[in-house]
């Protein structure tokens, strides 16, 4: 099948996530067949100034692809070269953020405050689109509060500008993460819209996001939290579309599973920033398990790499073994994130 310009595997796609979707979890997830990845948000003035810190957040693997890069902010100049620059590292799109409901985001005109001036964003993704090759993306919410809902209108001005295909997330800018994601809204958006649009929020399972895909016809789902607590929800996904029966994932597959991820985030990061990364994955993981808030704290408080590792296959294996799985899909992390 295909969406926009790119062929891909299946309809399912994990959603861009702040402090989240870096390279490591990206490949991970590409191995567990999420059809398409993409960064977390990145700063166009800070590629502008090449910031170390933020121009670190652009590196990708080659099997990520297909991979996007996330941009936003507000600057019409530094948005075009933050796309060119996107484009020299051979990125496969570029996408703009302008879902993102944080004040310190919003307060400067970027994130979900660019969708309140159509008119100044036409003129932007004229911009963007103009100036580079590869396909320019956008991801947005329903609108700005329950009165201002006009993801319909941002539609046609990106179809107009030329973007490849909008990803809506089914809540206001208002809403944050609160309620529920409104997916007949962003179904009657899909049946008049020229461009592809993706669906985004509240999938947990396999099942949901098929069901999602179908019913409202979207050109693809885009799955965040619940693949945070089940990493392999797009496979089930994809066997789900195809009339099959999805595995379910015992602890081996989750323990073998960290003991990938370890691999990944110690290839990319200093020890360090490493473990920063794996506690928040472990902790998300273990969250309903017997004893994971004392597994919790040790995870927060010791220190050394190695031992960290070891109460963690401890920990797991002990609390896992002859249990069910079936409550890793149910909804996760309700305060934010895709």
């Amino acid at each position: 099948m295909h969406l926009g310009p790119f062929e891909i595997e299946h309809p399912f796609i994990l959603a861009p996530m702040a402090g989240i979707t870096h390279s490591p979890f990206r490949r991970l997830m590409r191995r567990h067949r999420s059809a398409v990845v993409i960064s977390e948000l990145v700063s166009a003035t800070g590629i502008e100034y090449a910031g170390a810190r933020t121009l670190d957040l652009l590196k990708y693997h080659e099997e990520e692809r297909r991979v996007g890069l996330q941009i936003f902010g507000e600057d019409q100049e530094h948005l075009v070269k933050a796309c060119q620059y996107v484009e020299r590292l051979g990125a496969d799109f570029v996408d703009l953020n302008m879902g993102c409901p944080v004040p310190k985001v919003v307060k400067k005109g970027a994130g979900s405050a660019m969708c309140r001036d159509p008119m100044g964003l036409s003129k932007i993704l004229h911009a963007m689109v103009k100036s580079v090759r590869i396909p320019v993306t956008i991801k947005i919410r329903t609108g700005w509060d329950a009165q201002t809902r006009n993801a319909s209108e941002i539609v046609r001005v990106a179809a107009d500008a030329g973007v490849k295909w909008v990803a809506i997330h089914g809540r206001t800018r208002a809403q944050g993460y609160s309620g529920e994601a409104d997916w007949d809204f962003i179904g009657d958006i899909r049946a008049k819209s020229a461009l592809p649009i993706i669906g985004n929020g509240d999938v947990s399972t396999a099942e949901d996001a098929v069901k999602k895909y179908r019913t409202y016809g979207v050109d693809a789902v885009m799955i965040g939290r619940g693949a945070l607590r089940n990493p392999f929800l797009f496979e089930q996904c994809e066997a789900v579309l195809k009339g099959q029966e999805p595995k379910r994932p015992q602890i081996s597959d989750y323990i073998a599973l960290m003991h990938e991820q370890r691999s990944l985030l110690e290839q990319t990061f200093p020890a360090r920033m490493a473990m920063v990364h794996a506690r928040k994955f472990l902790a998300w993981y273990s969250a309903g398990f017997p004893g994971c808030h004392e597994y919790r704290r040790k995870l927060f408080t010791i220190t050394d790499p190695e031992v960290v590792w070891s109460e963690t296959f401890e920990f797991f294996e002990r609390n896992g073994r002859d249990r069910s799985l079936d409550f890793m899909s149910q909804p996760f992390l309700m305060g934010g994130h895709g």
